[in-house]
């Protein structure tokens, strides 16, 4: 069933897509104003306005299936978004060379390799044991 919509839905957006060129129907063409597919559309969304009152079960299937569709459509998104924020993200920020990672840059000086100053141990008391 829903291989079916998809297809519809897919075929319907290449129909609208493709260009139409210089083609003319035979017979004399619609005439379509803005004031008659405006009634239209008010007299469609009229109608789907009153169709969970005469189908309650479509509904709430209908509601279901939205928030599925929903959740799988975040879902896809995070997916898409973290796939191409890995393969497009820089590998290195440029801030540590790989070259130096392990070797010394001898920055200190000798003031800074000395040790600080510890106050000595009590002394032990014999009795104790350690």
């Amino acid at each position: 069933m829903f291989f079916l919509l998809r297809v519809a839905f897919w075929l319907s957006i290449v129909l609208v897509l493709l260009p139409s060129g210089d083609y003319q129907p035979k017979g004399e063409a619609p005439r379509i104003g803005a004031a008659d597919a405006v009634n239209a559309a008010t007299a469609a969304v009229s109608d789907l306005s009153g169709f969970c009152n005469r189908q309650p079960d479509a509904c709430d299937v209908g509601g279901q299936a939205a928030i599925a569709f929903g959740q799988r459509a975040q879902a896809g998104a995070r997916y898409l978004f973290d796939f191409l924020h890995d393969r497009l993200a820089p590998t290195e920020t440029g801030s540590i060379s790989r070259s130096g990672g392990g070797q010394s840059q001898h920055t200190l000086t000798p003031a800074d390799l000395k040790p600080e100053w510890q106050a000595p141990l009590p002394p032990r008391d014999p009795r104790r044991p350690a």
